[in-house]
């Protein structure tokens, strides 16, 4: 994932628009073959240091006109998080340097030419050197600043499929920069609904939803620049969610950009139709390991009679929209809702109990973490406090309680 300083953007004030920078067909067809020429550096520097490659990075883009630094910078970025570095953990760059040093130390100064003066010559010297160490003067070089960033060696390269799915990547990271300042997201859905709340649960982000006259559902999003902390974890976050809301079928967003030093707040567009390629698996079934855990411990058989399902519901109510964690139906066709609620923001519990009050003829049994309830507004029910783990012999007790089963 790129960082702030590596993104690009262009400022349409006229329509109060920011537009990330991308890559395309139509206007960049040469940067298919700069992309092919990138994955062959990194392809073939197996034990080349990262300054190294990114210098050859570099070169491939010498006598490209258009084509600013901030660009060259994150596609090294992206080079790296697909490959493997050595980071020597062990300090044994230190211990090298130590010991080479020792060894030069009697020689110095040392000169590329002897004379009468200066007798001692630095190739000679290094020779002398790996002599005593037992390794090539190469393998040492390479490894004797190890520990600094630039010179960690490069181990495997695990890259992109192609030239263009690098490119791809790397338009998608753009958008994902240009969130990091984002003060509020919206996102329209109709068909992939329940996948993008997966993934904005998945990525932890704080939102609401609400369907709208026409049927589409709104999605709104908590922004990283209206977190009051943590803005970087959060904004991270909110990339992570982009790569899978563009996985995606049928949507559109509107995110409200904040611009340093810039007074007016910006609108960064973008929809399905815009085809960007997503670089995000599947979503998981389980938004956290705290619910893949619990229906795990239940098991795929009825317990009671009672059988769990995952989000197997879309409740609506004027304009407020309720997807429950689990869905819990007996035999009987009795059926109660539940709600795992770990550590938010006051704000978003706030919008939590809203939603339960506003549903509270629908039978709900809310799990809540201990940490939390302190924090919670009153609620139609009481909930189900939980530690670490939710026990499914303590749901099967408030389930008989909730509906007078036995």
């Amino acid at each position: 994932m790129l960082t702030s300083e590596m993104g690009i953007q262009e400022y349409d004030f006229a329509r109060g628009l920011l537009i990330p920078d991308r890559l395309m067909q139509s206007t960049h067809a040469g940067y298919l073959g700069y992309a092919e020429r990138m994955l062959g550096v990194y392809r073939q520097g197996i034990g080349k240091v990262r300054r190294d490659l990114h210098f050859a990075v570099q070169d491939i883009f010498a006598d490209v006109e258009d084509c600013p630094t901030r660009r060259i910078t994150a596609f090294c970025k992206l080079l790296d998080d697909a490959s493997d570095y050595a980071s020597d953990k062990a300090g044994e760059a230190v211990k090298l340097r130590q010991r080479v040093f020792q060894l030069a130390a009697r020689y110095h100064p040392l000169v590329s030419s002897v004379d009468r003066l200066y007798e001692h010559s630095e190739p000679v010297v290094k020779q002398k050197i790996a002599t005593a160490l037992e390794r090539p003067w190469d393998w040492i070089s390479t490894h004797l600043f190890a520990d600094v960033i630039e010179f960690h060696v490069l181990n495997q390269f695990r890259g992109y499929d192609s030239a263009s799915a690098l490119l791809a990547r790397y338009n998608v990271a753009q958008v994902q920069v240009a969130l990091f300042r984002a003060l509020e997201m919206v996102v329209w859905a109709q068909r992939d609904l329940k996948s993008i709340v997966r993934y904005a649960k998945l990525a932890r982000l704080m939102h609401s939803i609400q369907r709208l006259p026409d049927g589409e559902y709104e999605l709104r999003f908590d922004g990283p620049a209206s977190v009051l902390r943590e803005t970087r974890r959060y904004g991270v976050a909110m990339a992570r969610f982009l790569s899978g809301l563009i996985a995606c079928e049928d949507w559109r967003m509107q995110a409200t950009i904040r611009i340093p030093r810039i007074a007016q707040a910006l609108q960064l567009r973008l929809a399905a139709a815009d085809r960007l390629r997503s670089p995000a698996p599947a979503p998981e079934e389980f938004d956290s390991d705290l619910e893949a855990e619990f229906a795990r411990r239940w098991g795929t058989e009825p317990r009671d009679g009672w059988r769990l399902e995952r989000e197997a519901e879309i409740l609506s109510r004027g304009q407020r929209v309720f997807i429950p964690d689990f869905v819990l139906r007996h035999d009987s066709g009795t059926q109660v809702l539940l709600e795992v609620v770990g550590f938010w923001t006051p704000e978003y519990l706030q919008s939590k109990a809203e939603t339960l009050q506003l549903f509270r003829d629908t039978p709900i049994l809310l799990a809540v973490a201990e940490s939390t309830v302190h924090r919670l507004p009153p609620l139609p029910a009481a909930p189900m406090l939980f530690k670490s783990a939710i026990r499914p012999e303590e749901v099967l007790e408030r389930l008989s309680g909730l509906t007078g089963s036995s």
